[in-house]
């Protein structure tokens, strides 16, 4: 029988984490990293891709890939197992993390549903769903031969439960139709995945409730009156959840989603 430790141990494991460069997906970085992963950062911000693989490298004394491309661009995409197993040789971790979330460039995003824009609609799809789609299927293969191979899909509230629009009220943010249905639809892709990659990889989502951003009054307020645990949440709390599904500790766990959200959902 091992003990938690050695279940946790992920030395000698090859993680490709999505959108590794952002605030969530580093804090999967570090934390795997911690526990003695080789990273692989894929990201479209090249400087954010290259400076969180230094990070690690100073203080995990780890081996890091930045990988800086678009994840609407599907040749890239399938490119990526091959371009990891020239360099570690195996791949054992799958983290899909990069979202599109907006900007304040982005039109037809937080507006009212009117105003919503089929264009961003599409791309918003590209990268939140279609490709954890691409990534998962090119990378099966050498997952299935890690003999640890797990998949975690980063999900959000607003993929499992509707929108209180009421919290936005009084605030210039808003909530896309686009973002809601590229999430759940991810949720159905974990369900979908665990059972046609079963028994060789797992197929797991964590959700994570909304991420403190220094978010305006009246939302902030109103957001943590819904929540249990009275906050938002912050990137610590996502460690100990992928550090869970990517791990030995989650060997009998397939099919899963890890709601870590303060209780925001519970009502």
């Amino acid at each position: 029988m091992k003990n938690v430790s050695e279940l946790q141990d992920l030395r000698g494991r090859v993680a490709v984490i999505t959108g590794g460069g952002g605030h969530i997906g580093s804090a999967i970085c570090h934390a795997l990293a911690e526990y003695g992963a080789r990273i692989v950062i894929v990201d479209s911000n090249e400087t954010l891709c290259r400076e969180t693989c230094r990070q690690l490298e100073r203080e995990y004394k780890t081996e890091t890939l930045p990988l800086a491309l678009d994840l609407t661009d599907e040749k890239a995409l399938r490119k990526i197992p091959s371009l990891v197993t020239q360099q570690f040789s195996n791949l054992d971790i799958l983290i899909n993390c990069a979202a599109l979330v907006g900007t304040s460039s982005l039109k037809g995003w937080g507006v009212p549903f009117p105003e919503q824009n089929a264009d961003t609609w599409r791309l918003a799809l590209e990268v939140n769903l279609t490709a954890p789609f691409i990534l998962t299927q090119c990378c099966s293969a050498d997952l299935a031969k890690s003999g640890h191979g797990s998949v975690i899909n980063i999900g959000s509230i607003y993929g499992i439960n509707g929108p209180d629009m009421q919290l936005y009220e009084g605030t210039s943010m808003g909530n896309p139709a686009a973002y809601a249905a590229s999430k759940g639809g991810l949720m159905q892709l974990t369900r979908y995945l665990a059972m046609v990659l079963a028994p060789q990889i797992r197929v797991n989502a964590i959700t994570l409730g909304g991420v403190f951003r220094n978010q305006p009054e009246p939302f902030l307020s109103k957001y943590i009156s819904k929540t249990p645990l009275h906050r938002m949440a912050v990137e610590d709390d996502v460690k100990g959840a992928a550090v869970f599904l990517a791990s030995d500790m989650s060997t009998y766990v397939t099919g899963q989603n890890l709601v870590v959200d303060g209780g925001f959902t519970v009502w």
